[in-house]
């Protein structure tokens, strides 16, 4: 019984622990462009084996992102893009493939090759980086067409340098990997492009991180392990009581 109580317990710490981890992830990318916030649960899980029929360990569960929007602030800046509502950006991620973000703070490199504010290359609807010439204006449209005028022409001559790669996609439908960056499901298709109107120029989505209720999680989450601990020591000096009655005997 003792045992039990033991495993449980240490269980049941080790999962505050976890969850004290996403909560101070969440909390580290408040001001980040397009974050949201991932989510945990805890949960019961029976410990499988010959001899532990009644023994259940606490488990740590991701139930994915918060599909919440964030609220989008206007910038002026024509690099700057907000997606909507399931709409996703593709990029090219460290090992060369596809991944998605809904950061549309973008740059140009000194190659003039169209970056994340992290650096990973942009996709265009060719599949290929996207590179855009020296230009005099930029603007993106909502289906992600950019256009330009190049340097020293005339604002009649503006032409279009390239398109997005924008995809649509319920963030239920894709998983945030350790870099941060939203992929299909294993097993599941690429999602589709975008269609119509995909996003808004000239504006950013902020972090859809709640603080408040982030840190009310995260006293939540202390009181929780705090009791763990406690429940592991009184199952100790159980222990060591019973011991000595039974050495008594």
């Amino acid at each position: 019984m003792t045992d039990r109580a033991l495993y449980v317990a240490m269980t049941g710490a080790s999962a505050m622990l976890r969850g004290q981890a996403t909560v101070a992830q969440n909390l580290a990318n408040v001001d980040s462009t397009g974050f949201q916030a991932a989510l945990d649960a805890t949960v019961a899980v029976p410990v499988a084996g010959p001899g532990l029929p009644t023994r259940v360990a606490t488990a740590v569960r991701s139930l994915g992102v918060d599909a919440r929007a964030g609220a989008i602030r206007n910038t002026g800046n024509p690099l700057d893009v907000a997606l909507k509502p399931e709409r996703w950006l593709a990029v090219q991620d460290a090992s060369g493939g596809i991944a998605y973000t809904r950061a549309g703070d973008l740059t140009l490199n000194a190659n003039g090759m169209l970056t994340t504010a992290r650096g990973l290359p942009v996709l265009g609807a060719d599949g290929a980086p996207v590179s855009i010439p020296a230009y005099q204006a930029l603007e993106i449209g909502q289906d992600g067409t950019i256009s330009i005028i190049p340097q020293g022409q005339p604002a009649s001559t503006m032409t279009e340098a390239g398109r997005l790669q924008l995809v649509a996609a319920k963030t239920t439908e894709l998983q945030r990997g350790d870099d941060g960056l939203m992929r299909p499901l294993p097993g599941a298709q690429p999602p589709p492009p975008a269609t119509g109107a995909a996003l808004t120029s000239g504006a950013l989505e902020s972090s859809n991180v709640d603080v408040a209720g982030q840190l009310v999680s995260m006293i939540a989450l202390s009181r929780q392990f705090d009791m763990q601990v406690q429940l592991l020591h009184r199952a100790d000096e159980n222990a060591r009581a019973t011991s000595s009655i039974v050495s008594l005997t």
